[in-house]
């Protein structure tokens, strides 16, 4: 048995998917059963450095999206029989698949495909995409809410298998701020207090420009001295976000990191006050456990995998009212008299316990005996 791990599509390391394969790969059990990643050459010591029993093989193909899925069209099947692998695992979900699967394979979905085709005009791919998900050996979804969604699309739910990620509480847990001003991260100096909101800035399911007129709300009806800072690379439609800092009249106090590293996040998210996360669109929304596990409270949409995720350890809101969003930031800020502070802490205390049921242990094992079973 050999099992073959594409690691294509996943920005070299920096996207949700490349922290994915990341924290899979350094879980996987000892079963003495070969792993090999392929992918980018660029990539080869991104995944496996220092991780025993698992290899790289690195392939020669322009990085283009355009490129890389014409490789795994024409030149993928081959490419698994020379190498040998038994089963597949494609944690890019659908992004990245060959017209055919040379050995028993499995796909990971992290996101809610419903609404990634109804965003795309691409119809022709897209009917592709789910024509293989049909033909696929076995599918992994991250929560039970993708698992419904695809159900929804025809996938037959006898093919999927809902395996959580994990969350990675060796990285993200709670960090002392000695400097109560200010937060240094290269190559940032971020005045506290501050919020936070960390996800790719895309336009319009992930919903900032809304949050960016809730906290103007909430500045201007409490004179609270925080800022808000957005964390994550742009992705579509992203001057839509930006035209909206640059109109707003608290832009001064509103902070767009672009692309923030993962393995810094956690000392982002333990000096801000809170996280508040208004996406629409999560299949998973693993920031909203990342910062429970770093000891702030949070605040979300009522939406997509959210309420799933983080049970009724968060408070909730209308993503599309920026009024609902102002009233959640005034909740769980810090205040001088300390108004807020028992319902800051009972939403930590239940975040802290509610992380531990979020193991990568337990994720790489299930999704490895997953793979064996086909």
């Amino acid at each position: 048995m050999k099992i073959g791990i594409d690691t294509f599509g996943c920005d070299h390391g920096r996207s949700g998917i490349g922290s994915y394969i990341l924290s899979l790969v350094r879980n996987l059990p000892k079963s003495g059963v070969p792993v090999d990643l392929f992918g980018p050459e660029l990539d080869r010591y991104t995944y496996t450095s220092g991780q025993e029993g698992v290899t790289y093989t690195g392939v020669s193909v322009s990085d283009s999206l355009l490129a890389e899925r014409f490789w795994h069209v024409v030149s993928l099947p081959g490419f698994a029989r020379r190498q040998k692998y038994t089963s597949m695992l494609f944690p890019s979900g659908v992004k990245l698949l060959p017209l055919k699967f040379a050995v028993p394979s499995v796909v990971v979905i992290q996101d809610i495909l419903s609404d990634v085709y109804r965003n795309s005009d691409d119809g022709i791919v897209n009917s592709f995409l789910k024509s293989q998900l049909k033909r696929v050996t076995r599918i992994i979804a991250a929560s039970s809410f993708i698992r419904d969604d695809l159900v929804k699309m025809k996938i037959p739910e006898s093919h999927i298998t809902v395996i959580p990620n994990g969350i990675d509480t060796k990285l993200f847990y709670p960090r002392t701020t000695a400097n109560n001003e200010a937060v240094l991260i290269h190559p940032f100096s971020i005045r506290r207090p501050y919020i936070i909101y960390a996800s790719r800035v895309t336009y319009p399911l992930k919903h900032h420009v809304e949050l960016i007129q809730g906290f103007e709300i909430f500045k201007k009806k409490t004179g609270a001295p925080h800022r808000l800072v957005l964390a994550g690379a742009d992705g579509l439609n992203a001057e839509m976000v930006h035209r909206e800092v640059l109109k707003s009249s608290v832009s001064s106090d509103i902070l767009l990191t672009g692309y923030f590293p993962h393995q810094n996040l956690p000392e982002l998210y333990s000096a801000a006050d809170a996280c508040i996360f208004p996406s629409s669109t999560e299949g998973v929304g693993l920031p909203v456990l990342e910062a429970m596990a770093c000891g702030i409270p949070v605040a979300c949409a009522a939406a997509g995998a959210l309420p799933e995720m983080a049970g009724d350890c968060a408070l909730y809101f209308d993503h599309n009212s920026p009024e609902e969003i102002a009233g959640a930031i005034g909740k769980l800020i810090r205040d001088p008299v300390g108004a807020n502070d028992s319902l800051r802490k009972e939403l930590v205390t239940l975040g802290f316990e509610w992380i531990k049921r979020f193991s990568w242990k337990k994720s790489a094992q299930e999704t490895l005996d997953c793979i064996a079973s086909i």
